[in-house]
């Protein structure tokens, strides 16, 4: 269509559901207000949990809004083409009305019909489910796409993998449809499909047919007594498509954003791929940033819960501003067109104004404050030196004393034209944890702060995931191996199937509730009958003597370890899991970091 802006495609889509006697419903607050489970809002039907359920919605069986969003399970993916944290999501509900025949009718209308997106039918591939034990497979829908209109060859049969939608592990669920934008990619391979990510087909639409529900964890998946349609569409991606835009970050509200940064920064975008990947991030962090704190529900950066994602966003884009030789103040000039953008929307912008850009400023004073004590230390170790390598063991020591990242010590040693002895940094590490594992147990009450880094907080972390799985998935998942680095974590542990990305994210969420309750890592040495005796675990007795160190963490986990641990929960960082595979048969890995 081209010159499609955001406001366009969310007018074009109330208005059609409007003349389908749908009533609009405000956009909800980004802190869900009936769903413990998660932080921020992350899709458009958490606040309409209960009426999916069965509650008789005050407004009526036919709904539709613009919801404001926020998701940073894949904030390490920002930067990209397409995903971004905070997004606006176009929905429309049927509450035990119609179903499967009318929804996917509306939708092809929506997408195609001259008067509203005009897209060509060519250019459009749709999936369905292939069915399960729980679901059959859903022939009526693929029937329907057919009958309007939709080509044989773009549509696919997926998996539940691909085609089933739920909240959580307790909530409503159901297969559904999904619509793509077929895009100028070549296909990947003979069996090229939606399925891939290639990137030939970018999602736009998706109508979830919920007619099923699980009532509790682990719990079998039951009919729901009335059979509801949940439909969710990205405006931002959306945008992107319409206008044949390489990245979401060239629709109407994120490139005067980019267009700033270019000024502030003296980079043209699109030129350098690290550069538009920095630029992208700060867009998108500063964005989400200035939306969380502008909320209904206020929420300051902190170290815990939804303060410690909102400090965290702060925190990467002044990292990734100062990459770019942009003063980190002068981020208040995004947060500024933000509010003015998105405020006669969202009218809490305009009225928490002053708070959002005080907030934001003395965040950014904080961790700039912190980042400067480093640097100070850096240029005194540094000095005059050229066109030689940084000591790895004063690498080490700016790492261990100021905990000064060793990304960070090489990137700024680039930029002074020195390189950094990273072999010797990993032998005094190395050393150091040797000379941690051989010291007493007393070792870990006192003395050794600033220390915990590297080695001892992802041997922490191992603790924390293992007790986070047996939680989850019960105590048949035993420990089969794991593998650390200072900048990585692998864990193998005995399961049988593959785990689904709810289920990635609930053992995450878990993990990083233990960090940020703070607790106390408590170190003692016993012998291996009285650890067996006081329920400590150890899978792997036989390579223990006779006196072993037991670390316990609360009433969360009790192990036989030899390796350093930190001494609080709260030292770790955010824990984020990057892969879950197989390892070999009944067993699987996780992948996982921890960051600032």
């Amino acid at each position: 269509m081209g010159n499609v802006t955001t406001k366009f495609l969310k007018e074009k889509f109330i208005k059609f559901f409007k003349d389908k006697n749908h009533t609009q419903i405000d956009s909800a607050s980004l802190v869900p207000d009936n769903d413990g489970s998660v932080l921020f809002t992350t899709a458009g039907m958490h606040p309409l949990v209960p009426y999916l359920l069965g509650k008789e919605h005050p407004q009526g069986k036919r709904l539709c809004d613009v919801q404001k969003c926020v998701r940073t399970n894949d904030i390490d993916s920002v930067g990209d083409a397409s995903h971004l944290t905070f997004f606006e999501m176009l929905g429309s509900w049927s509450l035990g009305d119609y179903f499967k025949h009318e929804i996917v009718g509306y939708s092809y209308e929506f997408l195609t019909g001259k008067d509203y997106l005009n897209l060509p039918v060519d250019r459009l591939a749709v999936t369905v489910f292939a069915g399960d034990e729980n679901s059959p497979k859903d022939e009526e829908t693929y029937a329907r796409w057919k009958e309007l209109g939709i080509k044989e060859e773009n549509i696919y049969y997926l998996d539940k993998e691909h085609n089933w939608w739920q909240l959580g592990e307790v909530g409503p669920c159901g297969p559904d449809s999904e619509m793509f934008w077929i895009t100028d990619k070549a296909p990947c391979s003979k069996t090229c499909s939606p399925a891939c990510d290639c990137g030939r087909f970018m999602e736009i639409w998706n109508d979830v047919f919920m007619g099923f529900v699980r009532k509790s964890e682990g719990g079998p998946i039951e009919p729901l007594k009335v059979k509801n349609i949940d439909t969710g569409m990205g405006v931002e991606r959306t945008v992107c498509v319409l206008n044949g835009y390489k990245s979401v970050y060239e629709v109407d509200s994120l490139k005067p954003a980019i267009e700033i940064l270019e000024r502030l920064s003296a980079h043209e975008y699109g030129l350098n791929d690290e550069i538009d990947k920095a630029m992208r991030v700060i867009a998108d962090h500063v964005r989400t940033s200035t939306m969380i704190l502008g909320d209904e529900i206020a929420t300051t950066p902190s170290n815990v819960g939804r303060g410690y994602v909102l400090r965290r966003l702060i925190r990467r884009s002044i990292n990734f501003a100062r990459r770019l030789n942009i003063d980190a103040s002068k981020l208040l000039e995004l947060v500024d067109f933000y509010i003015g953008y998105f405020k006669d929307t969202y009218t809490c912008l305009e009225k928490n104004e002053e708070f959002i850009k005080v907030e934001f400023e003395k965040e950014v004073k904080k961790f700039s404050n912190t980042i400067a004590q480093g640097l100070k230390e850096f240029e005194k170790v540094t000095g005059d030196m050229t066109n030689v390598k940084i000591n790895g063991a004063v690498a080490f020591r700016l790492y261990d004393t100021f905990g000064f990242p060793l990304e960070l010590t090489v990137e700024l040693a680039g930029e002074k034209g020195l390189d950094v002895d990273i072999e010797e940094y990993n032998e005094c590490y190395k050393a150091h944890q040797e000379k941690s594992r051989t010291s007493s147990a007393g070792m870990f009450k006192g003395g050794l702060a600033g220390t915990d880094y590297g080695y001892a907080k992802y041997h922490t972390a191992t603790h924390l995931l293992l007790s986070a799985l047996r939680k989850f998935f019960g105590d048949g998942v035993l420990q089969r191996g794991s593998n650390i680095t200072l900048e990585r974590m692998r864990f193998d542990f005995s399961f049988d199937r593959k785990m689904t990305p709810e289920e990635i994210q609930m053992v995450e969420n878990e993990v990083n509730k233990n960090i940020l309750a703070a607790i106390p890592v408590v170190c003692e040495e016993m012998s291996l009958d009285d650890a067996r005796k006081s329920g400590a675990m150890g899978i792997f007795d036989n390579k223990y003597g006779d006196k072993v160190t037991v670390y316990t963490i609360g009433n969360v986990s009790k192990e036989i370890c030899g390796g350093p641990h930190a001494q609080n929960t709260k030292d770790l960082g955010y824990f984020k899991i990057q892969k879950e595979e197989s390892s070999s048969a009944g067993v699987r890995r996780i992948k996982a970091i921890l960051t600032d």
